[in-house]
């Protein structure tokens, strides 16, 4: 398995728990492809036995076989408090398929469950399953989401909901929390494991180093620093950035009270259990590096094996200090690219910045603004450009744009090859709250047509797609508040 078994004290061999009478909720042909799974022209697989395998119910189909499910130990800071032993408390990895780890959500208690019922609801299962697919569309690391299986059996929450499961596919969900965990105990043992699988199995690269161990830390860091910076640079809010949310391949994982921006706020927070805004959007990539200080204080006792603690901590120190170039790298290639500059000049950090602080003053919608960017022709008057409407100070952008034109005019790209160009990394179609929350209400009556139809939507971000004009706009005033917390 591309997960050590390691031993009782790492995994506990966990059964599925069945739901009764299971359904199709939802189904990803584009992930089955990713792992093998033949799809009829239902778009569902050919193979009936999906359904119980997805479900909780079996543990094989015609081609497959999952006889040893398991659930894993991990601990982690929780809003920057350590927690403890956690673990994977609804999460059941059923076992490996085509190199990726399969993994069923919702589908019981296991040994971590804690005071946890183990269970998921039909409402969360859709917005991680959605969410899961459009990151991947959008090009950015991420879990992927095979099936949403629903069942009638109910389930407390706030209210009384219906269960579903959600099947999740990952080259690994190994997580900063698994190396916490076994630091934490002082089991130095226990974590060379953990690392030398990780290397050999992703980071086969590091084998190379004179420090294999660094450079597994530096390896774990910058691509979490390219992460975040992704996560800015299309609008997207985490919700809960724990230590043990954190994957170790720099991977989205674990959607809870995720959100898109829409009317842009620097500070914007999207869960609304998070008091202290610590998980704001403009503090993300703080909030990552914090976490990766976690890492790095976890895999101590590893570079401890051929150095002293002082040689140690000062090495692990100056990569970690690292991160910040590493993730404002990204950062600035990434807006650049959304702002059709494909050169680089000292000064575009502030016309960045500028139409940011812009965009934060008069709230504006934050994915269609950079979508309609790519439609400027560099000679037009500003003053008759329809986005200052946007703007509560139009003459402030009005002169953002009289510098932008001139940036502009140093790049060698013809309007049209720049409008495709900008097109192609500034999305028209994100998963926005509402049409999120409108699915999940059909879907809650039965109808799942708008949850195949957002799939079927969100897979092509970048295109036009006119048909589907209406679900790349900005949400009517009295939808622009929907909140989402931990349970969701």
């Amino acid at each position: 398995m591309a997960f050590p078994l390691m031993g009782d004290d790492t995994v506990r061999h966990t059964l599925p728990s069945p739901i009764p009478n299971p359904y199709w909720v939802a189904f990803s042909p584009s992930c089955a492809k990713l792992i093998g799974v033949p799809v009829g022209a239902n778009q569902l697989p050919t193979d009936k036995q999906w359904l119980d395998l997805l479900a909780g119910n079996s543990l094989k189909t015609n081609t497959h076989q999952f006889p040893h499910p398991i659930a894993s130990v991990y601990s982690g800071h929780q809003f920057g408090v350590w927690a403890g032993q956690l673990g994977d408390g609804r999460a059941i990895l059923l076992g490996d398929i085509a190199g990726q780890e399969l993994q069923l959500k919702g589908a019981g208690k296991t040994a971590y469950s804690r005071m946890g019922d183990g269970r998921a609801v039909l409402r969360s299962s859709i917005r991680e399953f959605l969410c899961s697919e459009a990151m991947h569309a959008l090009g950015i690391p991420t879990s992927r989401a095979l099936a949403v299986v629903g069942s009638k059996m109910p389930v407390l929450r706030e209210v009384s909901e219906t269960a579903a499961i959600c099947a999740r596919v990952a080259p690994s969900f190994m997580r900063v929390g698994h190396f916490e965990h076994f630091s934490s105990l002082q089991n130095t043992g226990r974590l060379k494991e953990l690392a030398d699988d990780l290397i050999t199995h992703h980071y086969p690269h590091c084998l190379d180093s004179a420090e294999p161990y660094l450079a597994l830390f530096n390896s774990i860091s910058k691509r979490n620093a390219a992460l975040v910076a992704q996560w800015q640079a299309v609008g997207f809010c985490h919700g809960v950035l724990n230590s043990d949310n954190i994957s170790v391949l720099g991977l989205t994982i674990d959607y809870g009270p995720f959100g898109f921006l829409d009317q842009f706020q620097i500070d914007h927070i999207c869960n609304h259990s998070d008091h202290s805004g610590r998980y704001a959007y403009h503090r993300q990539p703080q909030i990552m590096h914090w976490n990766m200080a976690c890492l790095a204080s976890a895999m101590l006792p590893l570079l401890e094996l051929n150095h002293s603690r002082e040689d140690a901590q000062a090495l692990l120190t100056n990569a970690l200090e690292d991160f910040p170039s590493a993730y404002a790298q990204v950062w600035q290639k990434s807006f650049r690219d959304k702002l059709g500059l494909y050169t680089s000049e000292e000064a575009d950090i502030r016309l960045i910045e500028r139409l940011l602080q812009l965009m934060h003053d008069s709230r504006a919608d934050y994915t269609s603004l950079f979508r309609n960017l790519g439609s400027i022709e560099k000679g037009s008057r500003p003053e008759e450009n329809l986005l200052r409407d946007q703007f509560l100070d139009r003459s402030g952008f009005d002169l953002w744009l009289k510098e932008y034109f001139a940036r502009l005019a140093k790049e060698p790209l013809d309007d049209q090859t720049r409008k495709m160009r900008m097109n192609a990394v500034n999305p028209k179609y994100v998963l926005r709250n509402h049409l999120a929350q409108h699915a999940i209400e059909l879907a809650q009556n039965d109808d799942f047509s708008e949850v195949h139809k957002l799939l079927n939507i969100l897979s092509m971000p970048f295109d036009d797609q006119p048909q589907h004009q209406s679900y790349s706009l900005a949400p009517p005033e009295d939808l622009q508040t929907i909140s989402v917390s931990c349970s969701s």
